[in-house]
């Protein structure tokens, strides 16, 4: 049996008030495609920001400054079965965003997957542990804390995931762990859900939570936050 997904997400946003005013807007692709064999997951994410902020030197007068930021990300994953509970095969990711001052970055992670269920059950449930480790690169905007421009590192990443595959929708679970071979300090844990419910044939609800721990913020601008001082790269 082949399971064929494809979601188009759109989440526009406006605010204006008299000395503000704020346009945002994410967007996002997912394109998913898995049989008892092989599995293809490619998940595309763009964020944009426009924030004018208005200034009056009298009623006559007043100054306006706009900040605009922006973000592309693609990830993806493919892995081959080997058997009924193992599969290996690459993630890779590329991106940019002048939020997180990376003028590019880009991630090539040679995986290994083990699945509690039977792999010829993919496409109805998954409860599957994903080990990741290898190589990233970072080009950034402007020179970080650490005096970076440009940076090659090492990481790994484990990802437990839970996905349930129903007529009525669908219910995501992840827990994401990850950190840099270079300084194990520098690391982050995220955990993210979603709950899909089908209301009609091509129309659906999502719901989404997620909740992060962060401390590998190596892309952080120079001039906005001091070096510190445990940095060993």
């Amino acid at each position: 049996m082949e399971l064929l997904g494809f979601l188009i997400s759109t989440e526009p946003q406006f605010e204006s008030e008299e000395e503000n005013k704020q346009l945002e807007l994410r967007n996002s692709i997912n394109i998913s495609r898995v049989t008892p064999a092989l599995k293809l997951e490619t998940e595309m994410d763009h964020f944009y920001n426009r924030e004018k902020f208005i200034e009056y030197v009298n009623t006559d007068s007043a100054s306006s400054t706009t900040y605009i930021t922006s973000s592309t990300r693609m990830d993806n994953l493919l892995v081959k079965s080997i058997g009924e509970h193992w599969s290996a095969g690459v993630k890779w990711n590329i991106g940019s965003s002048t939020r997180e001052n990376y003028g590019f970055q880009a991630q090539i992670l040679p995986s290994v997957e083990y699945d509690i269920f039977p792999y010829s059950e993919a496409t109805h449930r998954q409860l599957r542990i994903l080990y990741s480790a290898g190589y990233q690169l970072n080009n950034y905007i402007d020179t970080t804390v650490y005096n970076k421009v440009r940076e090659n590192l090492g990481l790994q990443m484990l990802n437990i995931a839970f996905q349930v595959q129903k007529k009525w929708g669908s219910i995501n679970l992840a827990l994401t762990g990850s950190n840099y071979f270079h300084d194990f300090s520098k690391n982050r844990i995220e955990l993210n859900s979603s709950v899909n419910v089908r209301i009609f044939k091509g129309l659906s609800i999502q719901i989404n939570a997620g909740i992060a721990h962060i401390n590998d913020q190596l892309n952080l601008k120079k001039e906005t936050f001091p070096k510190p001082k445990d940095y060993c790269g």
